[in-house]
């Protein structure tokens, strides 16, 4: 690996604001892994040896972490002594489909670098008034939480995550351009597709796109284009019967809007 990227931020806040933007952080961790189907558990970390800053400012924002939690409702296991140098922290490790945990997302509390870089903002009395700053991650590293997500579902991803959603299967050459017509109207509703043009018999077509592990199958013939309709097949249960191309579109793009796990 010769780079990774962070899904790094830091939010400035003023005292009276903390637990508000921990709980608001919680929330938007809880909606992105509950979206790609993960459970997590949680850790809160207190200091460490090598800790910077006083213990009555330690014990302030590991109050205020532990306060948020029990707020929210979330059971927590504490880790003695392992939180970041400059503050406390809370950490969320995923659990993935085999059982493995992945520390991904973290809330770190820090009163002791706004100090050192001495931080200020005006307060409403026109004061200098010292900021609190929060460091906080949701995915932890993208590649390795891209990783994460392609062992977890070995490939056979949602339909709206898939790298292809549909893929078009002509039984014969001369059903290619109704097949072509297909892709422009899904392309329209940003559907991702592909076409197989390959000169094979259908079976070939079908095993090729169940071992790319494509969400749907459509499959056309001489009957489907008199008819002006497509044969639907679904990964993992097989032949849908017929249906117009408007109607699978329209049950398509609810399951990508509504982020359908399947």
């Amino acid at each position: 690996v010769r780079c990774f990227t962070q899904d790094d931020a830091h939010i400035y806040m003023t005292p009276e604001q903390i637990k508000d933007e921990i709980k608001g952080v919680i929330d938007l961790t809880d909606k992105m892994y509950k979206t790609f189907g993960f459970s997590y558990r949680v850790e809160l970390s207190t200091k460490p040896e090598n800790a910077m800053g006083s213990d009555e400012i330690w014990e302030k924002a590991t109050k205020s972490l532990e306060e948020a939690l029990i707020e929210k409702g979330i059971e927590y296991i504490v880790n003695e002594g392992d939180g970041a140098f400059y503050g406390p922290k809370i950490d969320f490790h995923l659990k993935d489909c085999i059982g493995r945990s992945w520390q991904c997302g973290t809330i770190q509390l820090d009163f002791v670098m706004p100090e050192k870089f001495d931080l200020f903002y005006i307060s409403k009395s026109g004061e200098k008034e010292r900021p609190v700053m929060l460091h906080r991650t949701i995915l932890g590293s993208i590649e390795r939480f891209i990783g994460i997500l392609i062992e977890n579902y070995a490939g056979a991803f949602p339909v709206w995550l898939a790298p292809v959603q549909v893929k078009l299967l002509p039984i014969a050459d001369r059903h290619i351009e109704y097949g072509k017509n297909i892709m422009k109207e899904l392309n329209k509703q940003n559907i991702r597709v592909e076409l197989d043009e390959n000169n094979e018999k259908i079976g070939a077509k079908i095993r090729r796109a169940e071992l790319e592990k494509v969400p749907y199958m459509l499959i056309f013939g001489d009957k489907e284009i008199e008819e002006g309709s497509v044969s639907v097949r679904k990964r993992g249960e097989g032949d849908l019967g017929k249906t117009k191309l408007s109607k699978f579109t329209e049950d398509v793009l609810k399951e990508i809007k509504n982020k359908i796990i399947s």
